[in-house]
């Protein structure tokens, strides 16, 4: 039996009841409210019933105390609508929160077999999401899109520590390309969620989260063989192993370091890649030189240790080489830009200056022709013109 709400007198006059009272809204739709005692504030609820199927789904609503009591009854009637005209456009009962997407989403790259991406990602939630707790409680069919530009400025705005330091409290400006970072994961856990059902629309976030164009400058740092030459020697022999390895194959650091004695067959002289950052497992037959190199590094050890490691036999990892990198950089005298990216961006320079085609290119360095081209399609052009000017008349 359908019962007046829409009054304070009328919701104050209901016997106390663990039940909710109902109002209908519409075929299907209710709107109701508990009333547990005659001296608390009451909760509101939503009940859907599937014509169809005949399933019925119950919805908390909240208590709206934060309204005055005579606009309480209208803001619970457009929460239960928004909730209605949510499960009318396909999406689940289930009410799923900004946290839980994400905390679902890094469960989901980790059953893919993803382990270490879903630890960097839910160590970046950790810090920029569930720490915005109301962001983090926020139910995803409510989010919108003025709630997602008013998060991503204030990660715009969160200075980042300067140095290895915990003691130094040296800040700088945060790099778009890092905000780019943290939003790309934020926009992935949200277009999951979406995917499943437990939102309907994108619009949230489709343009909020849209990366910056052009905000990684980590490529602009080429180093000549005579610089990479300098940062080597000026490196430890552990360190220095590490980065002539990427100086003699495009890999990405964390392919690099992700490679076990097995990967490497000394008899062939190949080296095999797994799954890297595109998700494709390569092989990449070495030279002499290159594949007496790694034979060296891979001698009296086990299938199943580390290609190249630490002093200690550590496999390395992006906080063990990070700074070392820098150190070695300075005393080299080089630019305090350089990383070990520097060296994947100088050996793909190198190898599209040098005439090898694009396809190949990408191929060795476990990316896109599309990426490449991006990239590096310039190279090309420069050698075309030169190309060019040899049949002037």
């Amino acid at each position: 039996m359908a019962t007046t709400l829409n009054t304070v007198k009328a919701r104050e006059s209901l016997r106390p009841r663990h039940a909710p009272y109902f109002t209908k809204l519409g075929a299907g739709q209710h709107l109701g409210f508990r009333k547990v005692t005659t001296t608390t504030t009451g909760v509101w609820v939503a009940r859907h019933r599937d014509e169809e199927t005949g399933a019925q789904a119950l919805h908390s609503l909240g208590t709206f105390e934060e309204l005055a009591p005579t606009d309480r009854f209208a803001a619970a009637r457009q929460a239960a609508e928004d909730w209605f005209k949510h499960l009318g456009r396909g999406g689940k009962a289930e009410v799923v929160t900004v946290r839980m997407a994400c905390e679902r989403y890094v469960e989901h790259v980790r059953e893919d077999g993803r382990a270490k991406t879903a630890d960097e990602m839910d160590a970046r939630f950790g810090r920029w999401v569930y720490a915005d707790k109301k962001l983090a409680a926020l139910p995803l069919p409510k989010l919108t899109q003025e709630k997602v530009i008013a998060w991503r400025r204030n990660l715009r705005k969160t200075p980042a520590p300067v140095g290895r330091s915990k003691e130094n409290t040296e800040t700088r400006d945060r790099s778009e390309s890092s905000v780019n970072r943290d939003s790309t994961a934020l926009r992935a856990a949200l277009n999951f969620a979406h995917d499943r059902g437990w939102v309907t629309s994108d619009m949230a976030w489709r343009v909020a989260l849209r990366p910056t164009k052009n905000a990684d400058g980590r490529r602009d740092a080429y180093l000549d063989r005579e610089q990479r030459r300098a940062l080597i020697k000026a490196a430890d022999t552990s360190l220095g192993s590490f980065l002539t390895a990427l100086s003699l194959v495009p890999l990405r650091p964390g392919a690099l370091a992700a490679l076990t004695v097995a990967n490497f067959d000394r008899k062939l002289g190949v080296l095999s890649i797994g799954k890297d950052k595109t998700g494709q497992a390569r092989r990449i037959a070495l030279p002499a030189k290159t594949a007496a190199f790694f034979a060296a590094l891979a001698k009296d050890k086990l299938p199943g240790a580390a290609l190249l490691t630490q002093d200690g036999g550590k496999a390395w990892d992006k906080d063990a080489w990070k700074w070392p990198v820098k150190d070695a950089a300075k005393a080299a005298g080089l630019a305090d830009t350089v990383t070990a990216y520097s060296l994947r961006h100088s050996t793909i320079t190198d190898l599209v200056s040098g005439g090898l085609d694009l396809l190949t290119v990408a191929q060795l360095s476990g990316t896109s022709v599309a990426m490449i081209e991006k990239h590096y399609g310039h190279l090309q052009s420069d050698r075309a013109s030169a190309a060019l000017e040899m049949l002037a008349l």
